[in-house]
């Protein structure tokens, strides 16, 4: 039964306004400008619909990927670029040694 869905035996009422006959508004003058809209002469409460905002948050986080991206190949390649480094200066250090036991055996 759990798994089982079960459809209602009747179908839901819907709850919305609808106007039995179709109104039509026809403006007496031409609208110019910004001009509040003429009042609806249903009965039904019509709710303003919200302005448009436009958010930052898509952009502030591609921002933010960009920014931990480039941050993340920085520490990597800085990375790199020490471990170079030190393995440079054991091999020198390593044929300093080298050429320094090779010298004194040679002198004896």
């Amino acid at each position: 039964m759990l798994f089982r869905p079960q459809m209602p035996g009747t179908a839901p009422v819907p709850t919305a306004h609808m106007p039995t006959t179709p109104t039509v508004h026809v403006p007496a003058s031409p609208v110019q400008g910004h001009h509040a809209p003429a009042p609806c002469s249903c009965t039904a409460s019509h709710a303003s619909a919200p302005a448009a905002v436009r958010t930052v948050t898509p952009f502030a986080t591609r921002v933010a990927g960009v920014v931990v991206a480039v941050l993340v190949v920085g520490v990597v390649l800085t990375a790199l670029l020490a471990t170079v480094a030190i393995t440079a200066v054991s091999v020198s250090i390593a044929a300093v040694v080298l050429r320094s036991l090779l010298n004194s055996a040679t002198k004896r």
